[in-house]
């Protein structure tokens, strides 16, 4: 049997949404299933694995960086969500709904699009960070996160990889989580931590056009007397280490 930490990352994307609310920004987060083998139980983020399709896609933006992630985020998120970010033009909910029931039924995006006459605009997605862990045992995703404006719409779970989504500020959920009322995984609350420092979407955008887009990938090291699990100081986060008593790591 073939060593989990020798296998290939698998590439996916995800996409932080932001809606304006009264206080601070609030985040779509969806709780992902128990019984599912990565962060089963766990808030996280509308996204997923990058297909062949969505490299196929791709191919049609050579000018955009990371066009195959970009795609990938929009079409998980019409499937997690049922959320029209990124299509142009907007499109009529029952349109939307449509989109939605292709994709489940496992109809391809390109066609789906195309029968929809919708097309995409990748601009909308602003790149926030890269996470590639390099844990022993574990599932590993080389994951790109976007950020992106909610659309027009209700947001409704799809009740497969998930069973419920919720509107949040980031300092909400981490005070949920640390309550023992939410389950967050490590890179999970260390964006959020990052997210939880901005009143508005365009300070997001701003922070995130100011700092490099590198793979963050975690690492132990013992500080004092206690294995703490670390990222590079550099790329943004308020937060770079945890005790790994605590981490939950997926």
């Amino acid at each position: 049997m073939s060593d989990p930490a020798s296998q290939k990352p698998i590439p996916a994307a995800t996409l932080v949404i932001f809606r304006d609310a009264p206080d601070a920004p609030e985040l779509l987060m969806v709780e992902r299933a128990k019984a599912m083998t990565f962060a089963g139980g766990a808030m996280v983020f509308p996204g997923g694995r990058i297909d062949p399709e969505d490299h196929a896609l791709a191919d049609l933006h050579p000018a955009v960086p990371d066009a195959a992630a970009r795609i990938a985020a929009i079409r998980e998120t019409v499937e997690e969500a049922g959320l029209a970010i990124g299509l142009v033009p907007r499109p009529a909910p029952d349109t939307l709904a449509d989109l939605r029931r292709k994709l489940h039924e496992g109809v391809g995006f390109a066609r789906a699009l195309h029968e929809a006459e919708l097309t995409l605009d990748l601009a909308q997605l602003t790149p926030f960070a890269r996470w590639l862990p390099a844990h022993r045992h574990m599932r590993i995703f080389d994951t790109l996160f976007f950020l992106a404006r909610a659309p027009h719409g209700e947001a409704t779970v799809d009740h497969t990889e998930n069973v419920r989504l919720t509107w949040t500020t980031a300092r909400a959920l981490l005070d949920e989580a640390d309550a023992g009322r939410a389950t967050i995984i490590y890179p999970t609350r260390r964006n959020l931590e990052r997210l939880a420092l901005f009143s508005t979407f365009d300070a997001a955008v701003a922070h995130a056009c100011a700092h490099p887009i590198r793979p963050v990938t975690p690492f132990v090291e013992l500080r004092g007397e206690i294995e703490h699990l670390c990222i590079p100081d550099d790329l943004g986060y308020p937060i770079t280490s945890e005790p790994m008593t605590g981490a939950l790591r997926g």
